[in-house]
Parts: C-alpha cells; sequence; structure tokens
C-alpha cells in the first residue's frame, strides 16, 4: 500500500470519527469516503494491469497474486458430536457432518400432514380448483 492510500484511509477514519461526534457533515464524510474508494480501485486496477503487462517477464508475481486470489480453508476444527464429545478424526468428522445434514433434509413429521401452507383466498372471489 502506498503512502496516498494510507492517507486517504486515515483521513477516512477520521472523517467516520469526526461524523458520529457531529462535527462533520454526512455529506462531507460520503465525499471523503468516495475519495478513498475511488484511489483503492485505481490502485487496484493499475496493479492488476501491470500484473497482466509483465505476466512474460515476471511470472512469479502473477503467480502470487493469484494464489493469494484462491487460498481456501484446508482443514475443519473439532467437531462436538451427539453426546457433546470433540471430534477429532475426519472419519468421524465425515460421520457427524453428514448426520447434521440429513436431519436438515429429512422430516419427522407425519406424511399425512401438509407442510405446504394453505392459499389464501380473496374475499368475494370464487376459485375452482381441479
Amino acid at each position: 500500500m502506498n503512502d496516498e492510500l494510507l492517507t486517504k484511509s486515515s483521513h477516512k477514519k477520521e472523517a467516520y470519527r469526526r461524523w458520529k461526534q457531529g462535527q462533520v457533515t454526512r455529506e462531507e464524510h460520503r465525499n471523503t469516503v468516495q475519495a478513498c474508494r475511488d484511489t483503492v480501485r485505481t490502485a487496484t486496477a493499475q496493479l492488476k494491469l501491470d500484473l497482466v503487462r509483465d505476466v512474460k517477464g515476471n511470472k512469479m508475481g502473477f503467480c502470487k497474486y493469484k494464489s493469494d486470489k484462491c487460498k481456501t480453508r484446508e482443514n475443519v476444527g473439532p467437531l462436538p458430536n451427539e453426546t457433546g464429545d470433540l471430534v477429532r478424526q475426519d472419519i468421524e468428522k465425515a460421520e457427524v457432518l453428514n448426520a447434521v445434514f440429513a436431519s436438515i433434509f429429512t422430516s419427522k413429521a407425519n406424511l399425512q400432514e401438509s407442510q405446504a401452507p394453505e392459499p389464501r383466498r380473496k374475499s368475494g372471489a370464487r376459485q375452482s380448483f381441479p
């Protein structure tokens, strides 16, 4: 982040603080936020343009940018099972998650009871159902 972005960000935070205290009008606050947003967008666009232009000469920069955007979470923390014990093994975690998802998508209500709400009938209007 360059100095211009840092100063715009600090001005934005300061404008928000002053707006909450009533020292700055809403319009002044919005103008400061918009200026910061525009600066960040142009800096991001310039960074992407530089990466694309220099992809043949600097493949590592492009690959690093791409890998930073594609980060995923690889593991799931310990989960409590039905008895409340923490499950740490992957197979047991899969079983716990499967049981939770299965309980969500299966119905424990009577099959004779309708799950859908009854349609409203307008007063004075006749409705005929096939």
